[in-house]
């Protein structure tokens, strides 16, 4: 008989507590009723140090039941004999995984990493089969097993170490269960090829915590299939990590501060970081360093301003740790767009009672975006640098035919024009814009009030409202609203309608854009919408609609691809070339959506439709949790873990060892052994009640 863990049965030792208890035990003193003692001689009683054990049959139940839950966590087996040394036969089947990740660019861990690959493919046989993987977020196979068929078996070894020299750590995040995933797949697919012959992962790698591991508790790991893990860079270092925090656009001081996170690793023995701006070239950017305290094992958030000159500035540098790999994020300055809104509306500036007053207020300048209403009479024309500086029209009265016709061909080239009518007297307006001879429009009768009904959440304008929570439009009351006759205008789509069945919000494509219709008013005197919580919410989705305020991604992770921003029609088919931080160009093909070629940290940037852009490709924060994973914290996915040392190969009792877990999960001893001291608590527990009721009862005796 074997033992698994023979370190439990040092719990043996609690077979003395029953007994201790048993000498401790004292008689119990039964009272006995007398009726005189005074004929009786007094006789001291004898002293006696004494004790003896009463009730041998439950001590020995209860000792027993002691000695069985130790033997259980001993994990207790029967030797069988087993050859350890590799069979003879055809050889292994081997996939080596090598981890190129971004935490493996930390001093000396390739090194490390080639040494131990050289040191595994010194020990293949020629009989052996061997296919070398690397990987990051992705698996790339530098050679396959085809490929290593057709080597010669002496230059085996030396041609997968050439192809190795070619490659280096890249910037990517780690994937590491889906690496040995697809070794232990390639494993399974090659067995009806080569049947019988023992297959093995072996894994190269760091093992750093961030390298996404969950996936592994859902695999089921294929049966016959051994994992060998060979860590390298078990060295504790100083590592923190630097990430731009997540921030909203519309900050009141998105465009001058930039939050940042830094993370310190939990094996860290430094707390002392400093942040400084830098130039492309590595400069300072004249802006004094920011001193950051993080304990290890935490994360802090710090705000850093952006300098006077933030165009020439375009990262941020971490210093006072030993791994540089995560210690820059790479930053392009929001811009400071100047968003024109062109309202056209005999309204009085300062009236609070009319709709430009609400409007003006509810387009207020903030973060990176500075909005500006202008406000134009009906009968005023239009200038058109005024009207090609309008990212949105605002049409509330009447206007002249050629204004009519200069808002066309503005809302045909791909804007959007907001209508809505004061009065019935709008109609001929919104039929010259919408290019139809007449739209029939008159005033509703309202009894008392009017609410919204009928609304389509899934349309952008109405997108923000359109959890369960924010879907009550009941409060809004519309005192007075305009009929709108659609029979004529099939094209029309009805977002939302009020509840006696008349069409309240109305979209209309007119060629590249697009008329909104709101059939009344925001102010008081039509609705309450103006004073109530949905308006800005409202008027900014509207925006949004239209592409005005909606902003391109402009920071991903390494590998992720990029979205490229929607260019008009008359342009889809431009080349967009990309300029890569090297200095290098890329050229794609026009009506290209993503750009996929992620693989370096830096600024890039693109022209598309004679407009400049620039993004930020940083690297993934996970990567700098670089604590290394304990064996004993991977998810059990085989049957057998053969651990080495780097420079090690697998011992005889590491052998041995595996042989001997694999032994015990097949015969499962200590569910035994666990039974059968419930059996045996069962019994004594039965005995000791059959011995209470035994107890004689002494009556007292009166003369």
């Amino acid at each position: 008989m074997s033992f698994l863990a023979p370190l439990f049965l040092v719990g043996a030792l609690a077979i003395a507590g029953p007994v201790i208890f048993h000498l401790l035990r004292q008689s119990p003193r039964v009272r006995v009723a007398f009726s005189s003692l005074m004929f009786l001689r007094p006789t001291p009683p004898r002293p006696t140090r004494r004790r003896r054990l009463d009730n041998l049959l439950l001590l020995a139940l209860r000792c027993l039941a002691l000695g069985l839950l130790a033997l259980g966590f001993a994990r207790p087996f029967r030797r069988q004999a087993v050859d350890p040394s590799p069979p003879a036969g055809p050889g292994k089947r081997l996939v080596l995984l090598v981890d190129t990740s971004a935490s493996m660019r930390r001093a000396g861990l390739w090194a490390e990493a080639r040494s131990e690959l050289a040191t595994i493919l010194g020990r293949v046989t020629p009989a052996d089969q061997v296919a070398v993987l690397t990987f990051d977020r992705t698996v790339r196979s530098v050679v396959s097993f085809a490929e290593w068929e057709a080597m010669p078996p002496g230059d085996r070894a030396a041609g997968v170490l050439g192809r190795m020299a070619a490659i280096t750590p890249g910037w990517s995040g780690t994937q590491l269960a889906a690496a040995l995933m697809q070794g232990a797949e390639m494993l399974v697919d090659s067995e009806e090829k080569t049947p019988g012959i023992p297959r093995q992962v072996v894994l190269v790698s760091d093992l750093q915590e961030g390298g996404h591991l969950e996936a592994l508790q859902s695999f089921d790991w294929p049966k016959g299939i051994e994992l060998s893990v060979r860590p390298v860079g078990a060295k504790a270092g100083i590592n923190a990590g630097l990430q731009r925090a997540a921030e909203s656009a519309d900050a009141p001081d998105a465009s001058a501060v930039l939050k940042l996170r830094v993370s310190n690793a939990a094996d860290s023995t430094r707390e002392q970081f400093q942040l400084a701006w830098r130039r492309p070239d590595g400069k300072a950017a004249g802006v004094p360093p920011l001193d950051v305290y993080v304990p290890p094992g935490q994360s802090r958030m710090v705000s850093m301003p952006f300098p006077q000159t933030a165009a020439e500035a375009d990262r941020v540098v971490l210093t006072g740790d030993d791994a540089e790999f995560d210690n820059t994020v790479f930053v392009v300055p929001p811009p400071t767009n100047k968003l024109s809104i062109l309202y056209l509306g005999a309204d009085p500036e300062t009236d609070s009672r009319l709709p430009l007053y609400f409007l003006r207020r509810a387009l207020q300048s903030g973060g990176h975006h500075i909005r500006e209403v202008l406000a134009r009479p009906p009968s005023t024309a239009i200038l058109p640098t005024e009207l090609e500086a309008a990212a949105m029209v605002v049409v509330v009265d009447s206007l002249p035919e050629t204004t009519v016709a200069q808002l066309r061909r503005y809302m045909l080239s791909g804007h959007t024009v907001l209508v809505s009518p004061r009065t019935p007297a709008v109609a001929p307006t919104l039929a010259g814009l919408l290019g139809v001879d007449r739209i029939a429009m008159d005033e509703a009768r309202v009894a008392s009030y009017s609410m919204l009904s009928e609304i389509d959440f899934r349309y952008p304008a109405f997108a923000p409202f359109a959890d369960a929570r924010f879907q009550d439009f009941t409060k809004v009351r519309v005192w007075k609203h305009r009929t709108l006759d659609l029979r004529s205008l099939p094209a029309a789509r009805v977002v939302a309608r009020f509840d006696d069945g008349d069409p309240a919000f109305v979209e209309f494509q007119a060629g590249a854009g697009r008329a909104l219709v709101l059939t009344f008013g925001w102010h008081p005197e039509d609705s309450q919408l103006a004073l109530s919580t949905k308006f800005v919410p409202l008027i900014y989705a509207v925006l949004n609609a239209g592409s005005v305020v909606g902003e391109t991604v402009t920071a991903v992770f390494v590998g992720d691809p990029f979205t490229l921003p929607a260019v008009p029609a008359d342009k889809a088919n431009e080349t967009i070339r990309v300029r890569r931080p090297d200095g290098t160009e890329i050229a794609l093909a026009g009506g290209t959506a993503q750009f996929a070629d992620t693989m370096v940290p830096g600024i890039y940037s693109f022209s598309a439709a004679g407009r400049l852009h620039r993004f930020a490709v940083n690297v993934d924060p996970m990567e700098s949790r670089t604590r290394q994973v304990g064996l004993d914290e991977l998810p059990r996915v085989a049957a057998v873990i053969a651990v080495a040392a780097t420079g090690q190969s697998v011992s005889g009792q590491a052998k041995t060892l595996e042989v001997a877990a694999e032994i015990e999960s097949r015969q499962k001893l200590w569910r035994w052994a666990i039974a059968a001291a419930l059996a045996v608590l069962l019994i004594e527990t039965l005995a000791a009640g059959w011995m209470t009721r035994r107890i004689p009862v002494t009556e007292g005796v009166h003369p």
